[in-house]
């Protein structure tokens, strides 16, 4: 499984699932993203060991953030679960962690690239994410509040 070093500061990216610290990553997901709000552990197990995973490390080996491909390693790729923990954020992790994603020799050539986001556009526009060309051309089933979190009044 590839590994990256950051030129400078000592993180590494890698692919290897076996370093992902699933605690962690199910920890952020189910209780601090906006998006995958009470995900039951099994349900992100099950996805990580379908997907194409970038963990993020700090120097001393935590995990330091996360970001998963969902990809057929042909035609299509979609990025879900973008972080990189408070602690690590103001390093400029996210950004290296996106030029390692979209460089990985699993995606290249795929046909289209896919994401949805509620605060990242700025992020996602320097890998040449734009709105849909064709918004009228897209369907989707989308099951509120599929793990059953507490919702707002």
């Amino acid at each position: 499984m590839p590994t990256y070093q950051h030129p400078s500061n000592g993180f590494t990216i890698s692919t290897d699932l076996a370093r992902l610290d699933v605690d962690a990553i199910h920890r952020y997901l189910a209780e601090d993203s906006y998006w995958a709000q009470q995900m039951p552990r099994e349900t992100l197990e099950r996805a990580l060991a379908h997907s194409l995973n970038f963990g993020l490390f700090a120097p001393d080996g935590r995990q330091a953030g996360f970001a998963r491909l969902i990809t057929d390693h042909a035609t299509f790729a979609w990025l879900c679960d973008v972080f990189v923990l408070p602690e690590f954020r103001g390093q400029g992790l996210s950004k290296w962690l996106m030029e390692v994603v979209w460089a990985a020799p699993e995606i290249q050539g795929v046909r289209r690239s896919m994401l949805a986001t509620l605060d990242a556009h700025g992020l996602y526009h320097q890998f040449g994410f734009q709105p849909l060309a064709s918004p009228e051309r897209y369907l989707e089933i989308k099951r509120q509040n599929p793990y059953g979190a507490p919702t707002a009044n």
